[in-house]
């Protein structure tokens, strides 16, 4: 009976794998350029990184977002992005007449651009719409997520099919004969490198999962505390009507409140809401935090610039915490360059699995026309 399920898991395996193949191959392929997406982009870019002098004093932020509106003709602002390195320069989302997305950076102490390009066509927006939509928007995200969901089986079931019938097997089944066929070095590399890579690759695909599913993220909420309806990510915001304020301090004053109410060192992200009913959300990463994307959230009125409520990271609940480590397990920034690195070497041995996979199926098939021409 265990060789007969043992069979049905082999079987399943080779024709998802091979179904699903290119798909894996494309996700791993443009997830292991995104691992050091922010080193190869401030290479690239530096303009939109960092100054060429840093001055004594920062101009506002209203006042750079000025420039932006008269010179770019931008209308509406959606995210700003500001930095605790005092090298770093802000960077502006907009939207223009036409309500083309437009990046900015801006040198905070002299209020000149120093770059501008339309968002979608930024490398590393295009390289994450290929990763989690196959640049086909809503159906490629179900295609690309249902791939995931597959990668997911493949390891597991990969690692049932691994696992040797006696225990004395085990240290053959660790180690690749280079100096073997190609068809057996070929075989050693796709299971024995894939064992070595299954816990990583597993954390990642799991992570992926909590991106293209939302059936999967309900399910982590649920086991983390106990029910599936996940912490509010909006506020209302309580003023209906526009009063049309003439404020020319008014993201500096979000800024500043939001700097006073965490006094703790770290970046802070502006996010414009996207209709007429939620506030102006305001993220504050702590720096000062060994692990990443720790990040309290303030909520304020659009139109007054008034703190309507103020969420430390704390008292988040354990599965919204779970949620905040999930870009930085996902991409391999949890612990810096060592995790980034070892996330880089699975993701492209990972791109490999569907080539070597292909070529056991291949031989095998190859294998089995000789004997019936014999």
């Amino acid at each position: 009976m265990k060789k007969t399920l043992k069979k049905k898991i082999g079987f399943l395996h080779l024709w998802l794998g091979l179904g699903s193949g290119i798909i894996v191959f494309i996700a791993a392929l443009s997830g292991s350029i995104l691992v050091f997406e922010k080193e190869i982009d401030k290479a690239v870019n530096p303009e939109y990184y960092n100054v060429s002098t840093v001055g004594k004093t920062k101009k506002s932020i209203d006042y750079c977002v000025d420039i932006l509106q008269k010179q770019y003709s931008i209308k509406k602002i959606t995210r700003i992005y500001t930095f605790n390195d005092p090298s770093r320069t802000f960077q502006i989302l907009g939207k223009d007449s036409d309500k083309k997305a437009q990046f900015f950076s801006i040198d905070p102490y002299t209020g000149k651009v120093l770059g501008t390009t339309p968002q979608e066509s930024r490398f590393f927006v295009v390289v994450l719409s290929l990763h989690r939509q196959l640049l086909l928007g809503e159906t490629g995200e179900i295609i690309m997520g249902t791939s995931c969901l597959i990668f997911v089986f493949m390891l597991i079931s990969g690692i049932v099919l691994w696992w040797p019938k006696k225990i004395k097997n085990l240290k053959q089944r660790l180690t690749v004969k280079w100096s073997g066929s190609f068809k057996r070095v070929n075989w050693n590399f796709h299971s024995t490198f894939g064992f070595y890579s299954f816990l990583i690759l597993l954390i990642i695909s799991l992570t992926g999962l909590s991106f293209a599913f939302n059936w999967f993220q309900d399910g982590v909420y649920f086991l983390a505390d106990g029910t599936t309806k996940k912490p509010s990510a909006k506020v209302e915001n309580p003023t209906k009507i526009d009063p049309k304020l003439e404020n020319a301090t008014f993201y500096q004053s979000i800024y500043n409140k939001t700097d006073s109410i965490f006094p703790y060192t770290g970046n802070i992200q502006i996010r414009m809401p996207v209709d007429t009913i939620n506030s102006i959300l305001v993220l504050k990463e702590n720096i000062e935090m060994s692990i990443p994307n720790q990040s309290s959230a303030a909520y304020f009125d659009k139109y007054t610039a008034e703190n309507i409520e103020a969420r430390h990271y704390e008292l988040f609940s354990t599965g919204d915490k779970i949620r905040r480590l999930n870009y930085p397990i996902h991409t391999g920034s949890l612990y810096g360059l060592p995790t980034k690195i070892i996330a880089f070497l699975v993701t492209l041995f990972a791109m490999t699995l569907p080539i070597t996979g292909f070529l056991i199926w291949l031989a095998r098939k190859n294998k089995k026309k000789s004997v019936k021409q014999v």
